[in-house]
């Protein structure tokens, strides 16, 4: 069985995704001068680190769905899923960055396209 193209593009933009928000909380901790071991400092800071906790969070609920989805559901509806997945992670980063009361719509993006990405996987074992 080979793995389809399409969806381990979207686990790669997964991936980078949650990657580059790490990278800003690395740029975070310069910039206001958070050093390790401090997991604590300035609300940018503290906005930086919930981003990419939430993501990592979101991240282990999202890539064992979606993979059941392609894989016994449709791999390009679920790609389709995964790509509205990204965008809304990378949504809830902008949004959260610029103000916290501006993370919801990218959360409800990728949530909702988690679920239905659950809902492909259940019916697809079932169907098999």
């Amino acid at each position: 069985m080979s793995i389809p193209a399409l969806p381990a593009v979207v686990t790669l933009a997964a991936l980078i995704t949650y990657q580059g928000t790490a990278m800003a909380v690395g740029q975070a901790r310069v910039k206001h001068k958070v050093m390790p071991p401090a997991s604590t400092g300035p609300e940018p800071f503290e906005c930086a680190v919930r981003v990419q906790q939430n993501t990592l969070e979101q991240l282990v609920f999202f890539l064992p769905t979606f993979w059941l989805a392609a894989l016994l559901g449709s791999p390009d509806w679920a790609s389709l899923l995964g790509f509205i997945w990204v965008g809304g992670r990378i949504a809830y980063g902008v949004g959260y960055r610029i103000a916290p009361g501006k993370r919801g719509p990218g959360f409800g993006i990728s949530f909702l396209s988690s679920v239905v990405l659950l809902v492909m996987a259940i019916v697809g074992v079932f169907r098999g």
